[in-house]
């Protein structure tokens, strides 16, 4: 039997620097803003569930979140900025993902692509479950912002306010988010003294 790198491809997003053309108090890496993703995803699809009549599965939104930047294992992390500086740049971008994507598909064996396609390739995944990750994705990276400006790192004073604007935006249309901005975004930013005390 071949040998597949799939997995050698994915041990090495902790290798992958996010915010690579900012200064940063506390590095990131892709790995690891995948998996605080995937936590959030997953806690986004329990709410859903629970209080809005949800019918996602929580474990999928976990594992479509772990492998959505699949991707940057070939072409890195791309600067929010640069990726939407205009439409062509925008497209252009999204035909190398899909492509990175594709590729990353064909390095597992052929009898187990049909099963990794809608988790692996971003045009496969199911809409409803793409929305749940696209907003932990954000929520989570508002998260690193809230750190990095508690450390009084001006340099994301201006992701905050884009932010900011495209969190509102979301409390409108997803309730599963005010409700996770209500119970759980304060306490991300606190000190580990003040969250020993806390008392749920």
């Amino acid at each position: 039997m071949n040998q597949s790198t799939f997995m050698a491809w994915i041990i090495r997003m902790p290798l992958l620097e996010r915010w690579a053309l900012m200064h940063c108090f506390q590095k990131e890496n892709v790995s690891e803003h995948c998996h605080q993703v995937a936590v959030i995803a997953h806690l986004l699809a329990v709410i859903k569930n629970k209080r809005f009549n949800g019918k996602l599965n929580p474990e999928r939104a976990a594992t479509l979140a772990l492998y959505h930047e699949v991707s940057e294992t070939k072409l890195q992390d791309i600067n929010t900025n640069t990726k939407y500086h205009n439409p062509e740049f925008t497209k252009a971008f999204k035909m190398l993902e899909d492509l990175a994507e594709k590729e990353c598909l064909s390095t597992l064996p052929e009898d187990l692509r049909s099963e990794m396609e809608p988790l692996l390739v971003q045009s496969e995944v199911d809409p409803e479950y793409k929305a749940i990750v696209k907003a932990a994705d954000i929520l989570q990276a508002y998260v690193k912002t809230m750190n990095e400006l508690r450390f009084h790192n001006d340099e994301f004073l201006h992701v905050k306010d884009k932010l900011d604007k495209t969190i509102e935006e979301l409390i409108v249309t997803m309730p599963e988010v005010a409700c996770f901005v209500e119970i759980f975004l304060d306490s991300c930013t606190t000190t580990l003294d003040k969250l020993s005390e806390a008392q749920l």
